[in-house]
């Protein structure tokens, strides 16, 4: 459901859909407009801020109802997540399937959820009074904290099931490196949340080149240069390309690394599917620059980089546990 949840506010950054809904109505917002005159009344709510005023002035009805189902549905998706994880942990600690002392970590896990929540409207707040879309830093902080309860999820449901040891797992270099690799798809999806902010993936779309520049003279034209990283379209994808980069060449060495070291089968196998998802993930990437960010090819490369960062997530598990 988190993936899909990623999939579903991509499409809808992708679409512009994100302001469509002006308010925040944690529960009765879960309930669509039913009427004609209910829907121009949040279409009229939506005249009001500057994203109508400057850049869609003259919508019509149908053309904001596209929009407004989008950020409808990713909003909804969210409370459906927030109910499939609570009901169930209700239950399991009802019927000690889930030990008391368990809990805490299973109640970090809802409040950060809940957080995410709060932290979607802070994002839409940013685009309704002085902007025509959303904040750059509060959207990759929206992305950000999604992709970490995505990866954390995943890390407690790969370690339920497993018997505990009491030895504890040794930090190899194999280990370290695992580590740092998905350390770095996570930081990639930071800059990607930049990318997608700023509309930076239309901004150049040739490869290898950028506009047949190796390095863009127009980097470093904001001033200061912490500003420039992240609010200079140039910079904020030339970062992206080059973290992408990084990544492929530390996942193809990792991958052969592993292999020379005859490490258990399921930790090669691992490897071998991260060495396979790097490469497929940066020629999604590749595609979608020169395609300049079609809306069916940004989504693919998003949901790629989660399958990339499960992969990973998946390899350091099995890295950790066999060197126990």
């Amino acid at each position: 459901m988190i993936f899909a949840m990623v999939l579903v506010g991509g499409a809808t950054r992708l679409t512009e859909s994100g302001l469509s809904i002006t308010e925040w109505k944690p529960l009765l917002g879960v309930i669509p407009p039913m009427s004609d005159g209910a829907w121009q009344q949040a279409f009229n709510k939506y005249k009001q801020i500057p994203e109508y005023q400057i850049i869609n002035r003259g919508m019509t009805l149908s053309e904001f109802q596209f929009i407004y189902w989008w950020e409808w549905a990713h909003r909804f998706l969210g409370r459906m997540i927030g109910l499939v994880f609570l009901l169930p942990f209700i239950a399991f600690l009802a019927t000690c399937r889930i030990k008391l002392a368990q809990s805490p970590k299973f109640l970090v896990l809802f409040a950060l959820g809940g957080l995410q929540g709060f932290l979607g409207w802070y994002m839409v707040q940013s685009g309704l009074v002085d902007r025509v879309d959303v904040s750059q830093y509060r959207l990759a902080a929206h992305l950000g904290l999604a992709i970490a309860l995505f990866a954390a999820i995943l890390w407690m449901a790969l370690s339920w099931d497993k018997p505990s040891r009491r030895q504890s797992a040794r930090w190899s270099a194999i280990s370290i490196s695992a580590a740092g690799l998905a350390t770095a798809i996570y930081l990639q999806f930071i800059f990607g949340g930049f990318v997608a902010g700023l509309d930076a993936g239309k901004a150049h779309n040739t490869w290898p080149l950028m506009d047949g520049e190796v390095i863009p003279s127009n980097i470093g034209a904001i001033t200061p240069w912490w500003r420039d990283i992240f609010e200079n379209v140039t910079t904020v994808q030339f970062n992206h390309r080059l973290m992408a980069y990084a990544i492929v060449v530390w996942g193809l060495l990792h991958m052969l690394a592993v292999w020379r070291r005859s490490q258990p089968r399921a930790v090669t196998v691992s490897a071998l599917w991260i060495g396979a998802a790097v490469f497929a993930q940066a020629a999604l990437g590749v595609w979608t620059v020169i395609a300049a960010v079609p809306l069916w090819l940004g989504l693919a490369h998003q949901g790629g980089a989660v399958i990339l960062l499960a992969l990973a997530i998946n390899h350091l598990h099995k890295v950790r546990r066999f060197s126990a």
